[in-house]
């Protein structure tokens, strides 16, 4: 896949398919229109081609304060847009001045010029530029003075439920991981760095790897106890992992401790501090609780660790 940063910069494209959104998960609804963008283009020997922005327009729009999430960081959207068989990817740089762009000038000033699309392809609920005001209709009108033609992917349901960005995040939010990964088509997941912890897990007989996620932006799920799998160095373990507070150890021990991430590696040994991995997070075992010993605690990890084994097959 080619990376251009700036519509201007695109090479000539092949009778492009083009579509445009922010495409938080990359989930089910954004493959449904990749799709249709790739059969569109085998049609006429074209080339795909999404727009997509960077930072996301809700935090150049939103609130200092805004506690706004993402379901991806940059970098992963990237990486499953191209798993998904994109051809070309620009990533436009999101300002408050672009912002004020009108929807037709940025299709016929920028797209049109320098894109010369052949066949436009949205979601159902897609509107873009400023104020939102870009349309289905909109483009439509656009297509007929322009010469290419527009489609619209009618709304993706997984089990009666209408896929969104937003239906995501409330289910991970939730801690309902298993419908959201249905939503998603993938595994919901989070990459960070191995950063040194207190070896508590390791006394107790579970070591763990501490992640630190960089992305302030990405979105977190619902504190508790997950089944997962760990994919480092290009090997993919299973495991179990913690997100939360560990009342057990940290809230009797330093009342200040802030939200961790930890996982349990199964049959792994390696020392990896200071090395990225991600956990691929596969189904919801229980709700973090503050047990009356560490030992009891030690004693819920391998009825954990046993149920995770069972989750994962």
């Amino acid at each position: 896949m080619k990376i251009f940063n700036c519509i201007k910069d695109i090479v000539q494209v092949e009778n492009p398919v083009v579509t445009i959104g922010t495409f938080d998960g990359v989930h089910l609804g954004h493959q449904a229109v990749f799709n249709q963008m790739k059969a569109e283009a085998e049609k006429i020997n074209g080339e795909t081609v999404v727009i997509t922005f960077y930072p996301h327009p809700r935090i150049v729009l939103g609130s200092s304060n805004s506690d706004l999430k993402f379901i991806k960081t940059e970098k992963k959207k990237i990486e499953y847009i191209e798993k998904a068989g994109i051809d070309n990817l620009i990533i436009i740089e999101f300002t408050k001045e672009f912002a004020e762009t009108s929807s037709k000038d940025f299709i016929e000033n920028l797209i049109v010029d320098y894109i010369h699309p052949k066949v436009f392809i949205i979601g159902y609920d897609h509107q873009f530029g400023s104020n939102r005001e870009g349309s289905f209709e909109l483009l439509k009108n656009l297509g007929n003075t322009h010469g290419f033609k527009v489609e619209k992917v009618e709304e993706q349901d997984v089990e009666e439920i209408t896929i969104s960005s937003t239906m995501i995040r409330n289910l991970l939010n939730k801690g309902d991981i298993n419908r959201a990964n249905r939503l998603l088509g993938h595994e919901y997941s989070i990459t960070g760095k191995v950063v040194t912890g207190q070896s508590i897990g390791h006394n107790l007989g579970f070591p763990t790897a501490n992640i630190e996620v960089a992305d302030e932006y990405k979105l977190i799920a619902a504190i508790g106890v997950y089944a997962c799998r760990v994919w480092y160095n290009g090997d993919c373990y299973k495991g179990m992992s913690n997100i939360g507070y560990r009342p057990t150890i940290d809230k009797s021990e330093n009342p200040d401790a802030g939200i961790t991430i930890e996982v349990n590696i199964f049959d792994f040994n390696s020392s990896i501090y200071g090395e990225e991995i991600t956990i691929s997070f596969v189904d919801w075992m229980r709700d973090e609780r503050k047990f009356e010993s560490k030992e009891a605690l030690s004693e819920q990890l391998g009825k954990d660790k046993l149920h995770a084994m069972k989750l994962l097959g």
